[in-house]
């Protein structure tokens, strides 16, 4: 049996999308340890997992020399044949001190910042420096491959995606639990950061509440932008944050929408971009119709009149145009919330996901 040793900085419970991508990886590979950061919550989070989990004491791992000798430590120890980082860039630099180590096969996931740093001058070459030291580099969709491809050999590219749990994420009566029966919701599921954004939807909303008088904006998810959104938001009785939300509960919000909308935009000439959304794709997992931002690889979530439809999550009207195209035609909502799931359960669920993984490993 392969006994594989993943190295992460993006690992729960910490939240994001990049942490459950990679949880959920390792949930499914057999022989699996890990090595990640210390984050609040991360011993009784560690004794719920059925394989190892040693923690760096800090929040952050970087490429340094005290990383490399635990990271090689745990190759040893646990004799693993394969290495996968998590996330490329930067820890994917440990390759050659952990083939030294004795494990055989570098597989390096790689998310929207990796795309970024390929169109970086400075960043291009490190980024080159770590796929030279891979057998395999992963890419979420066509736009992150292209970016990718300028920088690592196309030989070793390939498609890996985040899975999505259909069984969790599903369609369900969930609004009486939130106090909002009989009104038609928009949610947002997402850190409060501004390329996400959550401003956008904000200034969208009075042009919204004019066609659907009675719509209520759910912010979940909480960052470093709240304060300036709740500024924003002031006045508006219909918008309502949530705070931060245990990954348990995310499917009963999702359940109690209408519509998902995450107006992503690409900002600082193309350094901060979505690298694809997984919140896109729970949301069609969960029978929504998407309203997703033109950002990086965001498009490659969405079926565009499908499944969703994508804007420009720089122009106002343009978030609200589609918002009240899909609250005013509940009909055509079902529709695209019903594609969206089939699809979901056609190409993205995690046995999918993993079988492909399997392979690459």
């Amino acid at each position: 049996m392969t006994n594989v040793l993943f190295v992460t900085n993006d690992f729960p419970p910490r939240p994001g999308g990049i942490q459950s991508f990679v949880h959920g990886l390792a949930l499914r590979t057999p022989g699996v340890a890990v090595y990640a950061p210390a984050w609040p919550g991360c011993a009784e989070f560690d004794r719920r997992q059925p394989f190892r989990i040693v923690r760096h004491p800090t929040r952050l791992m970087l490429p340094t020399p005290a990383v490399a000798r635990t990271a090689a430590g745990l190759v040893a120890e646990h004799r693993a044949d394969t290495v996968v980082f998590g996330a490329a860039a930067p820890l994917g630099l440990l390759a050659p001190r952990l083939r030294a180590a004795g494990a055989r096969r570098m597989v390096m996931l790689t998310h929207g910042h990796e795309a970024s740093w390929a169109s970086a001058p400075g960043f291009r070459a490190v980024l080159r420096r770590i796929g030279a030291h891979a057998d395999v580099v992963t890419y979420l969709g066509e736009y992150t491959r292209t970016r990718l491809a300028a920088v690592i050999p196309p030989h070793k590219l390939l498609r890996l995606a985040p899975g999505v749990d259909v069984a969790q994420f599903r369609p369900d009566a969930a609004k009486a639990e939130l106090g909002l029966a009989g009104r038609p919701v928009v949610a947002c599921v997402s850190r409060l950061v501004p390329r996400k954004g959550q401003d956008q939807l904000i200034r969208a909303w009075p042009r919204v509440l004019r066609a659907v008088p009675d719509a209520v904006l759910l912010l979940i998810g909480g960052g470093p932008y709240r304060r300036r959104l709740e500024r924003l938001a002031a006045g508006h009785d219909s918008i309502r944050f949530t705070g931060t939300v245990p990954a348990a509960g995310l499917p009963g919000y999702y359940a109690a929408a209408e519509v998902f909308a995450m107006p992503c935009r690409t900002r600082w000439k193309g350094v901060d971009v979505e690298g694809l959304g997984i919140v896109f794709l729970e949301a069609s997992a969960s029978g929504l119709p998407v309203v997703a931002g033109r950002s990086g690889g965001a498009p490659d979530a969405v079926r565009p009149g499908e499944t969703g439809l994508v804007v420009d999550g720089e122009d106002v009207e343009e978030v609200a145009q589609a918002i009240v195209e899909l609250l005013a035609d509940p009909e055509k909502a079902r529709k695209m919330g019903a594609g969206g799931r089939e699809w979901i359960a056609r190409e993205w669920a995690w046995e999918h996901v993993a079988a492909r993984f399997h392979n690459l490993l």
